[in-house]
């Protein structure tokens, strides 16, 4: 199932429910039916999904590390920097704008 994230500081972002959950839990908010992110609430959401976000980069860089050589490439995985951009950067508008995201409607 596909959730579509709106906001009148930039287009829509939809992306698959189980992500949806994931990021909106990072930031503390649960997915139901229908929902608001609002802009008193975006730059602390903000603050969490980049702490996230860098926290996952840390991680990977670390294991990357560990367990690659020359030799031995791992293919890159689908990090939580590029699942998440196009949310974060809907946030950061709405914040900018003084707006609210919604979703479910």
């Amino acid at each position: 199932m596909m959730i579509t994230f709106q906001s009148t500081a930039s287009p829509d972002v939809v992306m698959l429910r189980d992500l949806a959950q994931y990021l909106l839990g990072l930031i503390g908010k649960r997915l139901g039916a229908r929902g608001v992110i609002s802009r008193d609430e975006l730059p602390r959401a903000i603050d969490r999904l980049e702490t996230a976000i860098t926290e996952d980069a840390a991680a990977e860089t670390t294991l990357e590390a560990l367990h690659c050589s020359t030799s031995n490439q791992r293919e890159s995985r689908n990090r939580l920097s590029q699942r998440a951009w196009p949310f974060l950067d809907m946030m950061r508008a709405a914040r900018a704008s003084d707006a609210d995201i919604i979703w479910g409607l």
